[in-house]
This record gives structure tokens, sequence and C-alpha cells, in this order.
């Protein structure tokens, strides 16, 4: 054999082997799976959650639809199980520790809409985005977006129905929580509501929110006024534990309103002769969602709104078939 036929069949060889060596997509697009450009730059984030009360059945549904949101895009999420014990050095505590633990953005509703300052000055210096949430904070300059419910309308729709209710008017007990922003605006709705009807506030107690609390200072309150139309609450846990004091006294003609539409409450409602008048529904499972979206918009500079209101409205009765009590609407 010549050299020339020799070089010739090395030739072929090596083209053979190089040819091998590269990949050939065979099939249908689908069994040829490449990258997207976005799929390869997607950034996960740490996020923060602090809240009122982790024993609130309002916020645990909250925080489980911000977990389970972020969840799917493979985010992490700090301070879930954290309780602040309604207390607000206690969350500012809490918040210095994930700030330590290097999240991006913390999604907050404060105990104290102005004690947490503090914890809102050592976010911004840390340059972590505060998403507020629930409950405005009072200094929310340092926030960067808020996403809450129609609260002042869920206040107005329990007074509008209770003027209707009452048109005699009476007396009423005001279960409030000063230092919880969503819950004075709805103490102001409902009072603005009932502004040139024949009703009186006898009474006001500062219960927190907290079941518990407001079961124990209505009883005192009931035990002193056996005259009461109608107890206004800020919250439904307030609700539940203002129906429980009424009924261990055997109070059989009053009116009691919440403010959450949580299935605790409106089972309440589907009872014949209850004392449950209404409670103005939100929606918390809605909140976490969009909560989500504006935090994730915000940190891939993406647009978003700085304020976000969902709508509230009330549920009684006559309307409890539509949304049911087996959730959260």
């Amino acid at each position: 054999m010549n050299i020339k036929k020799i070089k010739l069949i090395l030739l072929v060889v090596m083209c053979v082997f190089a040819l091998a060596g590269c990949k050939k997509n065979v099939g249908a697009e689908e069994d040829n799976p490449v990258k997207s450009e976005k799929e390869e730059t997607q950034v996960t984030y740490k996020f923060g959650f602090s809240c009122v009360a982790k024993d609130n059945p309002y916020y645990i549904t909250l925080a489980n639809a911000i977990w389970e949101s972020l969840q799917e895009g493979g985010h992490t999420v700090i301070g879930m199980n954290k309780d602040t014990h309604l207390s607000s050095a206690e969350q500012i505590e809490q918040i210095n520790e994930m700030i330590q633990q290097g999240i991006d953005a913390i999604f907050l509703a404060p105990v104290d809409w102005k004690e947490i300052t503090p914890a809102l000055e050592a976010l911004k210096k840390a340059n972590v985005k505060i998403i507020n949430i629930d409950t405005k904070v009072e200094k929310l300059d340092y926030v960067d977006a808020y996403i809450g419910s129609d609260n002042k309308n869920a206040g107005t729709v329990c007074g509008k129905d209770l003027v209707e209710q009452c048109k005699n008017g009476g007396k009423i007990v005001i279960l409030e929580c000063p230092t919880m922003n969503s819950i004075n605006e709805r103490i102001t709705g409902f009072e603005e509501a009932i502004v040139g009807s024949p009703f009186e506030v006898v009474a006001r107690k500062n219960v927190k929110g907290d079941l518990t609390l407001a079961r124990e200072e209505t009883k005192k309150i009931l035990e002193k006024n056996n005259d009461i139309t109608a107890i206004m609450c800020g919250n439904d846990p307030s609700a539940i534990g203002a129906y429980i004091a009424a009924n261990e006294l055997g109070i059989k003609d009053i009116k009691i309103y919440g403010v959450d539409g949580s299935p605790e409450l409106k089972k309440e409602l589907e009872k014949p002769n209850t004392l449950i008048a209404g409670t103005a529904a939100q929606s918390p499972i809605n909140l976490g969602k969009t909560a989500v979206k504006v935090a994730l918009n915000m940190l891939n500079g993406e647009e978003y709104e700085e304020e976000t209101f969902l709508d509230t409205y009330l549920i009684t009765k006559e309307n409890i078939e539509m949304y049911g009590t087996d959730g959260w609407q």
C-alpha cells in the first residue's frame, strides 16, 4: 500500500471519530431540551416573616400562602414559627436575628405600629426590602411596599348593617387595639358609619386582638351592663371571645360583629339564634399571594405597586352560603 492510500484511510478514520464526538439532536423538540435564558439566570432570595401573633388563624393562613408561593420559585423563608407573644421588643429582636441571617426582604405585620420603628431603621441600614403587610407601620417612609385589606371599609360595612338592623339605636361596646393601625381603621370606619344614629358607645377596651383577653373584658362589661345592643370587635378572635362571654352569662339578645371572615366565625353564623351578626371578610390567601408577587417584582427590578388594598365585604347569615364555612375566601 502506498503512502497516499495510507494517508487517505487515516483521514477518513479521523473524520468518523470527530463526528461521533459531536452531539446530535434527534426526535422531537421536547426530546432535546434546552434551558431557557430565564431558567439559567433565575435568582432565589431569602425572606423573613414577622407578624403580630403566630396563633391567630388569619396570620397562620397568610403565612402559609406566602410560604407556598415562594416555595414554588425555590425561595426560602425564615421566621414562620417565631411567636412575638404580642411584644414589640420580642418582634424587634427576632427581626435583628433575621438581618444577621442575611435576608433580602421581609414581610412585616407589626405588633405595635409605632414601636416597630427601630426595626425599620435596622432593616434599611442592612439594605433589606420591607414589604409591610396587613397593618401599616407609622413610619411609612421606611417601607418599600404596603399590601393590606381595605380596613376602613371593613368597619364601615359592619356599622351600616347595625344601623339597618337596629333603627332605634342602643348601647355599644367596642373591643379595639390602638397599637394596630388596621384595627384602628376598622373602628374608625364603624364609628363614622353610625354617626347620626341613636347609638351610644358606653365602653371600649384594648383587647389586643386576643380571644382570651376579649372574653375576660367582655364578661366584666356585660356583668355591669345588661342592656348592651351590640359589640364591635376589631377582628374575629375578639368577636369569638365576646361571643363566649355572652353565652357564659346567658345573654340572648346582642349583636356581635367581627372582622376577618374566618372559618370559625362563619360557622357560628350558620347556627340558629346565633349572637354573631356578621364578619367583614378579607382574604389572607389573596393578600399573601399578592405580597409575594410585589416582593419578587421589587427584587427583580420589575414594576410593582407601592400600595395595594384588597376588597372587604360583609358576611351575614343571609349570604353565608355564598362563601362557605370550610375555609377562607
